[in-house]
């Protein structure tokens, strides 16, 4: 399985969003962006880093930082996560699970103990020019956002 290093470059991807419209990695050359991949809409863990990271996006935009969340979700399901959660941040549909396969962020997993396909929660940091700045795989939903700033150098 692919895991993204610092200096990789990022495969670029278009995927449908929560409205239905073609969102690409290259449409944000020249912007550092944050993609995450989570695995369900409206589960508890991934509403708790889906506001997260909404809850942080003043901070990261003040550093140039675009996010992007991806899921198996279909475009309507991520409709009913942003609007029932304010989600002010594209929400990407990968059914076929192209770009998580690609990204790393899907494969075996342990799942309470039994090894399983899924996604693995992680979450890549791609620079202005479309190179891997920070990749972090398996991570929690609670704390992870608060995590990855730290990381990122970006305080309140």
């Amino acid at each position: 399985m692919t895991r993204f290093e610092p200096g990789d470059a990022a495969p670029d991807f278009t995927l449908t969003d929560s409205t239905g419209a073609q969102v690409s990695l290259s449409d944000y050359r020249g912007q550092r962006v944050v993609v995450y991949f989570y695995p369900a809409a409206m589960t508890p863990g991934c509403t708790t880093q889906a506001c997260d990271f909404r809850d942080s996006l003043d901070a990261l935009a003040a550093q140039g930082i675009a996010v992007l969340g991806i899921s198996p979700d279909t475009p309507d399901k991520l409709a009913k996560f942003v609007e029932r959660d304010g989600l002010t941040f594209p929400l990407l549909s990968d059914p076929d699970k192209e770009v998580l396969t690609a990204w790393g962020a899907f494969g075996e997993k342990k799942n309470y103990g039994k090894v399983v396909q899924g996604v693995i929660r992680s979450t890549v940091v791609v620079d202005a020019e479309g190179v891997v700045e920070l990749a972090m795989y398996n991570v929690k939903a609670t704390g992870h956002v608060a995590r990855l700033r730290k990381a990122l150098k970006i305080d309140d």
